[in-house]
């Protein structure tokens, strides 16, 4: 495996072609079908500003682009928080899932629906995706101060109240679920095995501008992200703000992460198997460590969501639940691997 990683240590560029075939891929299959041909003449037309506007244009600009593009954009952000959990934590196993995001959105969610019926203004579309975001940062806010103590983070109690947290809210999403109706049992579940079905373009331009900053200063901070995992006390040794640093991986990673799981749903497991893909064929640094998850979770879940919505047509599978098809025996594997070399 070391030899692996040194041939390819340098070499995660050659990511960005396959990005644009998976995406064109991606584009061009489903219950409508497109060719290579067609979507690159549609988008090269759209391009010169020419006028396009037939049925497979329509399906393109309104349907297939959107969740192509949205997926895109997903997978790489929730890879990405995976490599920031992994690093905080300093453990491969971690996700952003451990402190509590993504059952604070579940239960937000849940709370809206119910309430619906009776409160018309949370009917609004945007009403759902906003609570599921508001919160899931409400959760991630409480386990991060609660776990801060004399300005000082510590990772070890925000753990525990991590699962503190995901055990409640999955107890109070219980109890909603028992007091919706089916119709309301439906939309809760439904959202929950998440889905890019409700993507649109300016979703799609929504997520691409939240997502810059907190890259960005990820991109920044990869060269202590490295120091971090020597520990705490050899990174303050060597003039790392490790608290700072702390501060920036939870902040970043749940912001980017609250914004996908607003949008689609919980989509499980991408921020624990992509990391370790790529840290399989680029090394465990995070100088590539960070690119190339974002370019490896790019191309996952689009390839996940073509399969979901082309293996039984028209009808669709919950790209959730195939997420967690994946990425559970991935987990045990990593479970088993671990125990072997401890």
């Amino acid at each position: 495996m070391s030899r692996l990683s040194s041939l390819t240590l340098k070499t995660w560029w050659w990511l960005l072609p396959l990005l644009g075939a998976t995406l064109l891929l991606a584009m061009s299959t489903g219950a409508y079908p497109l060719s290579l041909q067609r979507v690159a003449q549609i988008i090269i037309t759209w391009i010169s500003q020419a006028d396009i506007s037939d049925t497979d244009s329509s399906v393109l600009f309104s349907i297939r682009m959107p969740r192509v593009l949205f997926g895109a954009l997903a997978g790489a952000v929730l890879a990405l928080g995976g490599v920031c959990m992994q690093a905080l934590f300093r453990n491969p196993l971690a996700d952003p899932g451990l402190m509590g995001l993504s059952s604070g959105s579940a239960l937000a969610a849940a709370l809206v629906t119910l309430l619906a019926s009776s409160f018309p203004v949370l009917s609004h579309p945007l009403t759902l995706p906003l609570a599921a975001f508001v919160g899931g940062l409400a959760v991630t806010g409480v386990v991060y101060t609660i776990s801060n103590r004399d300005g000082r983070l510590r990772v070890d109690s925000m753990l525990l109240m991590g699962i503190a947290m995901n055990a409640l809210c999955g107890a109070l999403l219980g109890l909603i679920m028992v007091m919706a109706d089916d119709t309301q049992l439906r939309s809760i579940t439904f959202w929950s095995f998440g889905s890019l079905g409700r993507a649109t373009l300016p979703s799609t331009g929504l997520l691409t501008l939240s997502m810059m900053l907190p890259v960005w200063g990820i991109w920044k901070i990869r060269k202590a992200m490295n120091i971090l995992l020597m520990g705490e006390t050899d990174a303050m040794n060597l003039g790392v703000k490790v608290e700072t640093l702390k501060l920036i991986l939870v902040t970043s990673s749940c912001w980017m992460v609250a914004l996908v799981v607003a949008q689609a749903g919980l989509i499980g497991f991408v921020g624990l198997v992509i990391p370790h893909i790529s840290r399989l064929l680029f090394g465990s640094s995070h100088h590539q460590l960070v690119p190339s998850s974002l370019l490896l979770g790019a191309i996952f879940l689009p390839l996940v969501d073509t399969f979901c919505r082309t293996i039984n047509a028209p009808a669709e599978l919950p790209i959730g639940m195939m997420t967690a098809l994946i990425g559970s025996p991935f987990f045990i594997f990593l479970l088993i691997r671990q125990r072997e070399n401890t």
